[in-house]
């Protein structure tokens, strides 16, 4: 009778022991994934290649998930759509040159600020009357829907008299080749790749509106608190071993990510 009992004894923590095996094994092979959301057409930072996703953003994200062993998983949409994707949860977080404001601070957690940039106006090389924003008062200016360029035309526009003409995505940049409005406003970095890979009459004057500090917006929740958390070790890291220099002259030619 003993034997019998030590016997079944030790079947059933056999079984306990493989049952237990299996599902450490099951639980360390979840890969952990992070939903990043992204317009795609943003050259150079997120454009698409060949039918092939690339630019500086999915460089970062790229290496970011290899800091945290993590699965980056990119969903892209207009840029008009991509915080809403963010507020109904079918992304954790959008990258795509998201400069951080007082107004989204109350709605976002924000990571360590990963690119320092300026809002710049930028006009047809053959235009000598815009200089400053002063000289924007009567005249067509063009801006990208759903981001914080317009907001900052109209915090500096006290009296309207700036038409702003909204685009989704960009297209400003070929109405003012051809004159048929008269400047737009965008990050300087993102303006100078412009113009220089498409070979456009476009100029930068003036100095930046604004100074711009960019970085990757979380809807505040417990959850992602902790993310944001992981994500700023992730960036330290980058920034401490060089690779998101690296990845900044790989497309600018010059450090983009320190101030």
């Amino acid at each position: 009778m003993n034997k019998i009992i030590l016997a079944s004894i030790t079947v059933f923590s056999l079984l306990f022991i493989g049952c237990s095996k299996d599902d450490s094994t099951q639980a360390s092979t979840q890969e952990k994934v992070i939903k990043v959301g992204t317009s795609g057409g943003y050259f150079p930072f997120t454009f698409y290649k060949d039918d092939k996703l690339q630019g500086f953003e999915i460089d970062v994200w790229n290496a970011i998930g290899e800091k945290l062993d993590a699965k980056i998983e990119f969903k892209t949409a207009k840029f008009s759509g991509l915080f809403g994707m963010l507020e109904t949860g079918k992304i954790d977080t959008i990258s795509n040159q998201i400069t951080t404001t007082p107004k989204r601070l109350e709605k976002y957690y924000f990571p360590t600020a990963y690119v320092y940039d300026g809002a710049q106006i930028i006009v047809h090389k053959d235009n000598n009357e815009i200089k400053s924003f002063e000289d924007l008062k009567g005249k067509k200016v063009g801006v990208t829907l759903g981001t914080n360029y317009a907001q900052i035309v109209r915090s500096l526009d006290k009296n309207n008299e700036v038409e702003l003409i909204t685009y989704e995505g960009n297209g400003f940049e070929q109405d003012v080749k051809l004159k048929r409005i008269d400047a737009f406003v965008q990050d300087r970095i993102s303006a100078v790749e412009l113009i220089k890979k498409a070979n456009l009459p476009l100029k930068i004057v003036g100095e930046p509106l604004e100074v711009l500090t960019n970085s990757f917006p979380f809807v505040k929740n417990e959850k992602n608190k902790a993310l944001v958390e992981e994500v700023n070790k992730a960036i330290k890291q980058l920034k401490e071993d060089g690779t998101l220099k690296k990845i900044s002259v790989k497309w600018f030619d010059s450090n983009i990510t320190e101030k």
